[in-house]
């Protein structure tokens, strides 16, 4: 059975913005090896949109990033939106009963499927399908912004965390 994981970059003061702090590259080789090992991804409309920069190289990118985009690339994607019509390569659009299709995921899999994005999580944790909750806490201070715990913060137990570099790693499942 496959196991949901909410994990993203946020700021001490519970923000994430991708455009605000990103990793360095110490923690991208992390999440390369995360992206290596994970089953599959479940995206929202926005975060995937976002990923899909990952869909076409760029000539700027270092070997470190061709690895990562191979990586997301071969990742089965699912992605939950009323409003697209179509996703891209290897993807999987969820529009209808986020509950059964997740459920179904889950059984039908093994490993970690990632779950990216706030709003998508929130609707997850309401749905209690969430199995652990990944913070990467990154020393700085946003003020605004999109909070990580989109809704209610679930109560939750630390099970793990580890230093990378400057960014502490909490990993908690819901109690």
């Amino acid at each position: 059975m496959a196991k949901l994981v909410f994990g993203m970059n946020q700021s001490l003061d519970g923000y994430v913005d991708h455009t605000a702090f990103g990793p360095s590259p110490t923690l991208f080789r992390h999440f390369i090896a995360e992206a290596e090992r994970q089953s599959g991804s479940v995206y929202g409309r926005r975060m995937y949109e976002i990923m899909r920069y990952w869909d076409d190289e760029h000539p700027e990118w270092d070997a470190e990033r061709l690895v990562y985009a191979a990586a997301w690339r071969r990742q089965p994607k699912w992605v939950v939106s009323r409003s697209l019509k179509s996703v891209g390569p290897n993807a999987t659009l969820v529009e209808d009963d986020l509950e059964g299709a997740m459920r179904k995921l889950k059984a039908e899999r093994d490993g970690e499927i990632e779950v990216a994005g706030p709003d998508l999580a929130r609707s997850l944790t309401e749905l209690g399908l969430i199995d652990e909750y990944r913070i990467y806490l990154h020393p700085v201070v946003l003020g605004h912004g999109k909070p990580y715990f989109a809704g209610p913060r679930p109560p939750l137990r630390l099970v793990a965390h580890d230093r990378i570099e400057d960014v502490i790693r909490l990993s908690y499942v819901p109690v």
